[in-house]
């Protein structure tokens, strides 16, 4: 069912958002770790305290694992991952840890990627198409965690359980989310009703920041220019690292921040012949981002971690066997080739061109291995271009 609601008719804004939280039985905050998940949940959180419902309020972050922006070192100083900013925000948000919710797909026990799922299947999430980045490794992943609760609630009430999905999407993102009304019904049956709720659909990009920056909240590292700069001159998005919906320029960023993450994009890409999108390919953006005048990426990540080197085996052992998709890809419309700077750019992640020295070898030139406390994979700015 995708009946939308009329709940915004009577009253002011605010009164109809408190009278529409007092009407749920669970209030879920999808957190990215972005700006604008933050910015609805907290207008979410507000409006649950004027209801005092908001012992009902879950905080969700469903991760994407490695191709999600990891944490780094910088200067002695660590800058969390977007799951660890995710999970700081829910607690500045005053949700007990208990209900905040990690959530990340896996199969027989194994976390189950979704660039694996895109090497198996031969295809990408192009926009307009079936977009499974979003359904079975957020929204449909997210439903299934509160399966459990929803029946336990259906025992104990005799009624289905009212949801409130609450998401930071707005208007000026894209024509695509421009359409989204800010109030939808997207699931009815025994178990749950579902409303999706855009709080800060009408809110502008320059607001949600001033905004970020005067209530004192964190905001990712992959914002800014620089790790901890706080200038908002970096990626747009605080999605996936390279993500397919993502304008050039944060293309451009992520793969030379990322350039062992980029290559093996690259080598689904040659392997099976589709590119990353549908204008362009990653292995054309890593030539672009080795040029001069591409964007500064202020900071390179090694990705020497055991997670991603899971991740890029289980690509590699996927790319061995034939594509299972359910029907064919359509064709490609951008080059699928290994780079001419480097032929095996594109099939060796081993091999990704560094943004400042094209043709050497990946991240292993270009900054120092050693671990912090943490654990975590130390990275270092990178010194301004010569000339």
């Amino acid at each position: 069912m995708s009946t939308q609601l009329g709940l915004f008719a009577t009253g002011s804004a605010a009164l109809d958002a408190v009278e529409l939280v007092a009407e749920q039985d669970f209030l879920i905050l999808n957190l990215s770790g972005g700006k604008d998940g933050l910015r609805a949940a907290v207008k979410a959180r507000d409006a649950a305290v004027q209801a005092g419902v908001e012992d009902r309020l879950w905080t969700v972050h469903a991760s994407l694992g490695p191709m999600e922006w990891p944490a780094c070192t910088v200067g002695g100083v660590r800058y969390p991952s977007v799951g660890e900013l995710a999970a700081e925000h829910s607690r500045l948000l005053g949700v007990p840890p208990e209900r905040h919710l990690e959530l990340r797909r896996s199969r027989a026990g194994v976390p189950y990627d979704l660039l694996t799922f895109i090497a198996e299947r031969g295809d990408w999430p192009w926009l307009g198409r079936a977009r499974f980045c979003t359904g079975d490794w957020k929204t449909k992943l997210i439903y299934g965690a509160f399966s459990h609760m929803v029946r336990e609630f259906m025992k104990a009430h005799g009624r289905p359980a009212r949801m409130l999905n609450v998401l930071g999407l707005r208007a000026d993102e894209s024509p695509d989310r421009r359409k989204r009304p800010p109030l939808i019904r997207t699931t009815e049956n025994t178990h749950r009703i579902v409303d999706e709720w855009l709080p800060t659909h009408a809110e502008t990009t320059a607001f949600v920041k001033e905004w970020t920056d005067a209530g004192g909240w964190p905001h990712h590292w992959a914002y800014d220019s620089v790790p901890g700069a706080g200038d908002w001159a970096g990626s747009t998005r605080c999605s996936c690292s390279a993500c397919v919906f993502s304008n050039h320029r944060d293309l451009l960023l992520a793969v030379a921040r990322r350039p062992r993450l980029a290559a093996l994009y690259a080598e689904v890409e040659y392997v099976r012949g589709i590119p990353f999108n549908p204008n362009t390919s990653i292995t054309a953006l890593i030539e672009e981002a080795a040029r001069p005048g591409a964007p500064d990426p202020g900071v390179v990540l090694d990705d020497d971690n055991p997670d991603f080197d899971a991740l890029l085996t289980a690509v590699r052992t996927a790319l061995t066997r034939p594509r299972n998709a359910s029907r064919a890809p359509e064709p490609a419309r951008a080059p699928c080739r290994p780079s001419a700077q480097d032929a095996t750019a594109a099939r060796w992640p081993t091999r990704a061109c560094s943004p400042r020295s094209p043709g050497l070898t990946a991240a292993h030139h270009l900054y120092d291995r050693r671990t912090d406390d943490h654990g975590e994979p130390t990275a270092q700015r990178l010194p301004a271009a010569a000339g």
